[in-house]
């Protein structure tokens, strides 16, 4: 028997596995690991990039942004096709182009080339993603193994998250910018390896066609309407950008109207009937909102106006990402007694609270202010993520635990994406209207300024002494000005999410 067969033991009746089977687990976690790290790992390589790329205020968005809005725009496609020509198959061709065009980012030698790459890098990060689910489910089909499974599986998909700016500091506290992208490389190559080995290929016996208009739409619903947030947050509302706005709201509702009349969908639809299901999904999105639009200003911060390395400002995140872990794990048998309607908004409590302390103390937060703040926000994201995945799974039919899967994760990037569209353009748009240059500044330096704080930083450095005290100073409180509305703005996101749990699980069933 060769080990796949041997692996092959969580059969119909629900077999339990073996040192095998979870060793599948371990290796399915390494690109889970690697994307939601990747997704966050970049705010803390902002500073840098900036300063040798020299981004303008939308392209330094765009660097972060292209990658989550194109992978959000692809998870069900790609989870489609993994679907008909295996999961297996889809993850290792992902895995393998996500390594190899993340070596050609981080030699990118302009801003429009690392967007370009990062854009790149979705498509084979959408073949991952609804793949590595799909292929534990497979694996582990005995009840009780599955959900412990899950649960490792989506607590580790919140903390990677929080990981992102660790990680991100201690490769830029020793090597460039471009460190960021070479990590995938390592991570990956053991991937390609070994899960032939112990992973067994899986397909749908009966697969949703692939549909090439509902791609269309579904690519439509997204991109334009991030665009026009993007646009609005650096020059204004515009009519153009009205037009987008509402190319993306009809290519949305043609998308669903597709998909429900379609006797073979790419996404079921009437998944979203259920009220936990879209309850948790809602939950999902908005809690990741919250936690990338904290990532984005903290990671600037601390390095940009506090003045701290790299691998300094990446440790002192350490305990918020420590809260989140242990939150993620100990709220699973909490939620096996109490009903998520409790749970969730109990556990959010405390992430209102951090993006409240960061409003109180913005103008004055020091690095303890923002740890403390970082340890509470992670305690609610940590146990509202994992909760909510688990229900997104359990709210929906067994056929339809792949889809469930790929909207989860959708829910996801898509929180990534409006985390920096929309705080960290806010953000943005105050940061420029605050700030107040001092006198004897050339346009050119006066443009630099304005367009970010890296900007601001780096212009400084090429100034006399007082000057560039001057213009740090203004940069600073300017940036802080914007912290202190995109905190209140983050408050209120966790809010609503805490609203919608005890509003639409109130008949979930616990996950006993």
């Amino acid at each position: 028997m060769t080990l796949t067969e041997d692996l092959r033991i969580a059969d119909a009746q629900g077999k339990r596995v073996g040192v095998r089977g979870w060793s599948a687990l371990v290796v399915l976690m390494l690109p889970v690991l690697l994307i939601s790290v990747d997704n966050t790992v970049l705010s803390f390589a902002l500073p840098e990039i900036s300063i040798a790329l020299h981004p303008s205020g939308t392209q330094q968005l765009w660097i972060v942004d292209a990658y989550p809005l194109v992978l959000a725009g692809l998870l069900v496609t790609m989870g489609a096709l993994g679907d008909r020509y295996g999961r297996r198959r889809m993850l290792l061709i992902g895995a393998t182009g996500f390594a190899l065009i993340s070596a050609m980012a981080a030699f990118a030698p302009s801003a429009e080339m690392l967007i370009a790459a990062r854009a790149a890098m979705a498509v084979f990060g959408a073949m991952i993603m609804p793949a590595t689910l799909s292929l534990l489910r497979s694996v582990f089909t005995d009840r009780g193994q599955r959900r412990l499974a899950i649960a490792i599986w989506a607590s580790i998909f919140s903390a990677g998250a929080a990981l992102g700016p660790v990680v991100g500091g201690v490769l830029l506290e020793h090597f460039g910018w471009g460190s960021v992208f070479l990590m995938a490389v390592p991570v990956l190559i053991p991937l390609v390896v070994l899960v032939p080995l112990l992973v067994p290929e899986s397909k749908d016996p009966a697969p949703g066609r692939i549909d090439p208009v509902g791609i269309l739409l579904s690519m439509l619903a997204f991109v334009p309407v991030v665009y026009a947030i993007k646009e609005i947050s650096v020059h204004g509302v515009s009519a153009m950008l009205g037009l987008l706005v509402v190319v993306s709201i009809g290519a949305g509702i043609l998308f669903v109207r597709r998909q429900l009349s379609s006797a073979s969908p790419m996404l079921d639809m009437r998944l979203f009937r259920r009220g936990a299901f879209t309850g948790a999904i809602l939950v999902n999105m908005l809690s990741l909102m919250a936690l990338v639009g904290f990532l984005y200003f903290v990671a600037q911060h601390l390095q940009l106006i506090l003045g701290m390395g790299s691998m300094e400002a990446g440790l002192a995140l350490v305990p918020g990402l420590a809260a989140m872990i242990v939150s993620g794990l100990v709220v699973v048998p909490i939620s096996a007694r109490v009903s998520p309607r409790i749970v969730i908004p109990a556990a959010l409590v405390f992430s209102v609270t951090g993006y409240v302390l960061v409003a109180a103390t913005a103008s004055r937060a020091d690095a303890t202010g923002l740890v403390l703040a970082f340890v509470c926000l992670g305690i609610g994201i940590g146990a509202a993520e994992t909760v909510s995945n688990e229900l997104i799974l359990a709210s929906a039919p067994p056929a339809k635990a792949g889809a469930a899967s790929a909207v989860s994760e959708t829910a996801y990037e898509v929180g990534s994406v409006l985390g920096t569209a929309v705080l960290g353009g806010i953000l943005t748009a105050i940061y420029r209207a605050q700030l107040v240059l001092p006198a004897g500044l050339d346009d050119a330096a006066a443009t630099a300024a304005r367009e970010t704080l890296g900007g601001a930083v780096s212009t400084a450095q090429t100034l006399p002494a007082a000057a560039a005290e001057a213009l740090q100073e203004a940069a600073g409180s300017a940036f802080d000005s914007g912290v202190v509305v995109t905190s209140l703005i983050g408050a209120g996101l966790v809010v609503l999410a805490a609203v919608v749990a005890a509003t639409t699980l109130r008949r979930t069933r616990n996950a006993s």
